[in-house]
């Protein structure tokens, strides 16, 4: 995903973050344990934006490169994110990359030590979401 957020002065700021998103108004996301600017700008303010894409096959068309089309799907999502804290959150933090190794199509039987020992080295995030907008190209219309 590519999250949006803006510094106290009003420069946009985006990077690129893992996710995790099931069902409901809730979407997850980790950084490592660096102070950087998005730490830095949702502390100062919480308002963000999201946005998630999954490209498909490119159609060709005729008779010139211009009548072809890009088959896509994307959403934006809005909302506020905090970090998420407190008991349970090294729980959280294992559900969140079991979860994201499952989107990835990545088994844990493929690892020798099948377990996260740097779970301290982890902020996660938990958004949540209050608007979402999605697009969807088909492709070549006929």
């Amino acid at each position: 995903a590519h999250v949006g957020t803006s510094d106290a002065s009003g420069w946009p700021y985006v990077v690129a973050l893992m996710y995790v998103y099931e069902e409901g108004n809730l979407l997850y996301l980790h950084t490592g344990p660096h102070q950087g600017h998005f730490l830095a700008n949702i502390r100062e303010n919480p308002r963000v934006c999201i946005h998630v894409d999954e490209p498909g096959a490119m159609q060709r068309g005729q008779p010139s490169p211009c009548n072809s089309a890009l088959v896509y799907k994307s959403a934006v999502a809005y909302g506020e994110v905090r970090v998420f804290e407190g008991a349970g959150v090294d729980k959280k933090k294992a559900w969140f990359f079991d979860r994201l190794l499952e989107r990835l199509k990545e088994p844990m039987s493929a690892y020798e030590r099948p377990v996260y020992p740097m779970l301290d080295r982890i902020i996660l995030f938990e958004m949540t979401i209050e608007m979402v907008t999605g697009k969807l190209n088909v492709g070549l219309h006929h």
